[in-house]
């Protein structure tokens, strides 16, 4: 006989007080810690449990008895079910503060520094339409709402382009209207989803691996041009006619649209960096400016998404460098070569590791592009480029600039730099929990000098922190 299950417990009129983790808040009651999502710091809620463990719960309000004077009318049409930009129902003020305490929390509890003060958290000018990237995915089953599936509701279409939604694969959640872009996404998105409704484009089904129709990816500069890529599954004659005939409505119909690019992906995963290319019209980059310079951005290339904020970011890693012309810097996890490029025309010579080597070759290009003739990349894995040979045989660095993935560095990394023993190390992170650990790592020899966090994501929980190591 089957276990009956136990039911969870409604609490109720929780008050809500703090901001968690994932865009989460939280209440405590007794000793029990929950995480509430789409609730904000001051609201008293009815809440059901959805999981319970010893010291923490999950779960949802059912009910609001009061709102938060803390409390923002969301602007996008799809919050609360698209996932992204979970923190619009609290005023930006408040983000910053949030976030500003949370890299705090981080560097005291898990690095468990000695700190200075912290300098203000450095906001973002545009809190909408700050995105120069995004991706939408294509599906032949469109995700539907409680409530809509509640109403037994018919559709016309059951096909949908937009984003994949928390715990679903196969699914896809319509969008109509996303704010994290100039309104051309809207525009090129819903143009190409109406298309192939008049087309009958069949759209991607992940299950069976089929359909026309699977990804699109859209890259805005700040130099005016615009890139569209189309991701397309195609394994017979007539679907290749179809996007042939698609990618020509694209052009006629969007003329804004300088680089027109597209990639046959019938893997198992919607990753293309390992498929070739095609142009269809225009160029096969696009350019981004900073300050005197250009870098060249191709399809598989990365680049902060927050144009305008990366330059606020790249600037107080360049001011925390305090470079004169006459350091050795090494920037590692370069990426294409934008900070190492950055800084190169205030150092004697900068050296860039990265681990994707399509990445490194668009770093060179970017050096030559902009007559920077003081840099070298090399590509490899980290961990295995940067050792003791590697610096005796280009030499101990005066200044090491770190900008490591989410997971932070490799142990034998932060040996790496302790072995080279540069005056100062700028660490620029975008996981303040991952960057504490490798700062207790690097205590014995190096102290926390500068702090400055800078918000590159707003109405998200992402935080950027850079701080500033001098050597004991």
């Amino acid at each position: 006989m089957a276990r009956k299950k136990k039911s969870l417990p409604v609490l109720e009129n929780i008050l809500i007080t703090d901001v968690a983790a994932e865009g989460k808040a939280l209440a405590r009651v007794d000793d029990l810690v929950v995480f509430v999502p789409f609730v904000v710091p001051g609201d008293v809620v009815d809440l059901k449990v959805l999981r319970k463990k010893h010291s923490y719960a999950e779960a949802v309000a059912i009910r609001f008895r009061q709102f938060s004077e803390k409390r923002a009318q969301p602007f996008c049409p799809h919050f609360g079910v698209c996932g992204g930009c979970k923190w619009q129902i609290l005023p930006y003020e408040e983000q910053l503060r949030y976030k500003q305490k949370q890299v705090m929390d981080n560097l005291t509890r898990i690095g468990k520094l000695e700190l200075p003060s912290c300098s203000p958290i450095l906001g973002s000018q545009m809190t909408r339409e700050y995105r120069n990237k995004l991706e939408f995915g294509f599906s032949n089953k469109r995700w539907l709402t409680a409530e809509q599936i509640a109403s037994g509701e018919e559709f016309e279409h059951r096909e949908a382009v937009g984003f994949h939604t928390s715990g679903s694969f196969d699914k896809i959640l319509p969008i109509e209207e996303c704010h994290l872009m100039d309104d051309i996404n809207n525009r090129i998105r819903n143009g190409i989803r109406d298309y192939a409704y008049a087309h009958s484009l069949t759209f991607f089904d992940a299950r069976v691996h089929t359909g026309l129709l699977r990804g699109m990816m859209i890259r805005l500069s700040n130099t005016g041009e615009l890139m569209l890529l189309m991701q397309f599954c195609i394994t017979n004659e007539q679907e290749r006619q179809q996007a042939e005939g698609m990618l020509q409505w694209l052009h006629v119909n969007f003329p804004e649209v300088s680089s027109l690019l597209w990639v046959n992906n019938t893997k198992f995963n919607d990753t293309f960096s390992d498929l070739p290319v095609e142009r269809f019209s225009g160029t096969d980059h696009i350019y981004l400016q900073m300050e005197n310079l250009r870098f060249k951005v191709g399809p598989k290339s990365f680049y902060q998404t927050n144009t305008d904020q990366a330059y606020i970011l790249y600037k107080v890693a360049r001011d925390f460098a305090q470079l004169t012309g006459s350091e050795l810097v090494y920037d590692l996890y370069t990426g294409t070569g934008t900070i190492a490029n950055f800084v190169a025309r205030q150092a004697r010579q900068v050296i860039g590791i990265e681990y994707v080597p399509e990445a490194i070759e668009d770093a060179k290009v970017n050096s030559q592009l902009n007559g920077i003739e003081n840099t070298l990349f090399f590509a490899g894995d980290m961990k295995d480029i940067l050792n003791r040979d590697f610096i005796q045989q280009h030499g101990r660095p005066d200044v090491i600039i770190t900008d490591p993935p989410r997971a932070g560095m490799h142990q034998s990394v932060v040996d790496a730099i302790l072995f080279a023993s540069p005056q100062r190390i700028v660490y620029v992170s975008c996981n303040p929990a991952t960057q504490a650990r490798d700062l207790q790592l690097l205590d014995e020899q190096y102290q926390v000098a500068r702090i400055q966090p800078v918000d590159m994501f707003p109405h998200t929980q992402h935080v950027e922190n850079v701080v500033l190591l001098t050597r004991r």
